[in-house]
């Protein structure tokens, strides 16, 4: 008994940050295909992740309410605008997909209008609970907090996972083709 007085308090909190640990953790790591989905951009033309092979992609799965979320835009941005339409040894290119999980339509359409994205792939994915994350395409990659990013190459395998702007900034400077 005076075992388990002294031990239970460490022995919980081992247990619950273990758990926290492995619930956080990415479904997909590097070197795995990322699993293709659908949207529909503003024009009403439906697109698919497999329409941008060729080009790297950074799927960013967000949040209007998401102050870490938010923080990351301008570092976004900045890599869009820098790397978009760059030549790179094993890509034509760089583009993001923002899926936004949100409750609403509207508040997602009022963020995406406020924000004012450089890119226009932009995916509502409705979710009725911000805890466990249950809207389609956060169900299908596994998300259990925002942010969560996934860098996909020219052949939609996963290469990097909750890269930092930074390191995707590294990342692209080692791959753009010399010269350029």
């Amino acid at each position: 008994m005076k075992f388990l007085k002294k031990w239970w308090m460490p022995l919980f909190l081992l247990l619950f940050f273990a758990g926290k640990y492995i619930y956080q953790m990415p479904k997909f790591d590097d070197g795995e295909r990322s699993p293709n989905f659908e949207w529909t951009l503003p024009s009403g033309e439906k697109m698919q992740l497999t329409d941008l092979t060729g080009k790297y992609v950074l799927i960013d799965f967000w949040g209007s309410w998401c102050g870490p979320c938010l923080a990351e835009i301008p570092g976004l941005t900045r890599l869009y605008e820098k790397y978009h339409l760059s030549p790179f040894k094993n890509a034509t290119g760089f583009e993001i997909v923002s899926v936004g999980v949100e409750k609403t339509e509207k508040r997602w359409s009022n963020a995406v209008r406020r924000l004012q994205f450089k890119w226009k792939d932009h995916v509502f994915d409705q979710t009725t609970n911000f805890r466990f994350f249950n809207s389609k395409v956060a169900k299908l990659y596994g998300i259990t907090e925002l942010p969560t990013k996934y860098l996909l190459d020219a052949k939609g395998v996963i290469v990097l996972v909750n890269p930092s702007v930074e390191e995707l900034n590294h990342f692209f400077e080692k791959e753009r083709k010399s010269g350029k």
